[in-house]
């Protein structure tokens, strides 16, 4: 009896090159372009309307797409720039996407996709959605093209095998080393991270903390690797991550760094989540307290609160007669925001996921609602426990613009609308921003 013939596998089609036209830009950093068989790409390092040479970088016959970098430009778009970085470029460092474009079109690049991703999975206008269709720069980051503003106060370096860090290759482990990351903060460089051999050490995080002159380090060693004597130019905490509990354990220093947003200090513990750009934690502060307009003796929700950055600019101005409950995941950020906020005596933070702590609080109803999810979005059962509790505005901040449209349009379905939109440049040089919305209930006979 004979064997059934082996399926052949699929061949893979990377290193293939095509010339196309390309489209739009899309949600991700890259461009839509076709072959002349309809084959559709997905090409880095390109422009809407440019013609290129794109090589095929994953993918195989039977994929529904492939992705691809653009090696050769044959027609380049006006709002194309050299790359300042000398990272950037197909196969090298994955953490940008636009550094050959110039910073305007960046916005306008972000403003198109926010409006589709809208359109497409919410169903809403910019118009409908209350934005003007722009995607708004920090005020510290209007440079000319050609030039880099140095916004990111975090940064995960990768450690090759050599002991060289480095920043990971777009979708790869790979690492590419680096000796100055452009985006980097000032005080991030001023660590050294890049300039110094990690023997032994598995990866290094660098924080630099702009209300104060805060810096930290956190080393994970390799699997059975020690931790190297650090000898740095300026007062460092030091903390490593522990081989087999995975805990965060103080070498030297602090075990948090403080910053400062809406005219308080904050504490950080390493691990804890704060925005990577400078000027982030201001901006959407003030950004969701002017659409929120706290009044005194309201009570207000912040869900995914962190170290409670929303939570405590409610409490202020909701007053001595309000209340704020704060519900976050994080063990080490809870503790954190307690303490943040241990001199407002009707503010709560619980331990656990929103939708599991949600309906357990007993909280029927509330005035105002901060929601600050991860990347995935809030989803529709967190949502329509949140509209069911009648408040009179929710502020949304998103760092997805897709998370963001999925659930606009579950808030939807559970009745509220946005009153305004507002978007962010707060990640320059890269595909991701930030977007405030403030939604309120629909108006009854509407």
């Amino acid at each position: 009896m004979s064997e059934p013939p082996a399926h052949a596998v699929p061949a893979s089609l990377v290193g293939e090159e095509y010339e196309v036209e390309v489209g739009p830009v899309a949600h991700g950093g890259h461009c839509v372009a076709r072959t002349e068989a309809g084959r559709v790409l997905f090409v880095r390092h390109t422009l809407p309307g440019e013609r290129v040479v794109a090589r095929v970088t994953e993918g195989r016959e039977d994929s529904r797409f492939l992705r691809a970098d653009a090696v050769r430009v044959l027609a380049a778009a006006k709002d194309r720039v050299p790359a300042p970085c000398p990272y950037a470029g197909p196969g090298r460092c994955g953490g940008c996407d636009w550094q050959h474009v110039k910073p305007g079109a960046q916005r306008r690049l972000k403003a198109d996709v926010l409006a589709e991703q809208l359109g497409r999975l919410a169903g809403l206008t910019a118009d409908e959605a209350g934005w003007d269709g722009t995607v708004e720069p920090a005020p510290g980051d209007k440079v000319p093209a050609g030039e880099v503003p140095g916004w990111r106060t975090r940064v995960h370096y990768t450690i090759d095998d050599e002991g060289r860090a480095g920043l990971l290759r777009h979708r790869s482990h790979e690492v590419e080393p680096i000796e100055h990351c452009l985006i980097a903060a000032p005080g991030v460089d001023e660590l050294g991270v890049e300039r110094r051999s990690w023997p032994q050490i598995a990866s290094v995080d660098a924080v630099a903390a702009t209300g104060s002159q805060d810096r930290q380090i956190v080393l994970t060693p390799k699997p059975g690797g020690r931790l190297p004597l650090v000898e740095l130019d300026r007062p460092v905490s030091v903390l490593r991550v522990g081989e087999k509990d995975r805990a965060l354990h103080r070498v030297h220093g602090r075990d948090y760094v403080r910053e400062r947003a809406d005219g308080r200090t904050w504490r950080v513990g390493a691990g804890s989540f704060w925005q990577s750009h400078r000027e982030a934690a201001e901006l959407l502060v003030d950004a969701v307290m002017r659409g929120l307009t706290p009044r005194k003796g309201e009570t207000a929700l912040d869900l995914y609160c962190g170290v409670g950055l929303f939570a405590g600019a409610l409490a202020d101005r909701v007053g001595e007669t309000g209340a704020v409950l704060g519900v976050e995941s994080a063990r080490r950020a809870v503790a954190d925001a307690r303490r943040n906020l241990a001199d407002f005596p009707r503010v709560r933070v619980e331990e656990g996921k929103v939708g599991a702590v949600l309906p357990r609080t007993g909280i029927t109803e509330a005035d105002l609602v901060v929601l600050d999810p991860p990347r995935a979005g809030a989803g529709r059962r967190t949502v329509e426990h949140v509209a069911g509790l009648g408040p009179r505005r929710i502020a949304y901040v998103a760092c997805d613009p897709a998370a963001l449209a999925r659930d606009l349009d579950y808030f939807r379905d559970a009745g509220y609308v946005p009153r305004f939109l507002r978007a962010f440049d707060l990640f320059p040089m890269t595909h991701h921003m930030e977007c405030v919305a403030i939604l309120q209930p629909v108006k009854k006979g509407a």
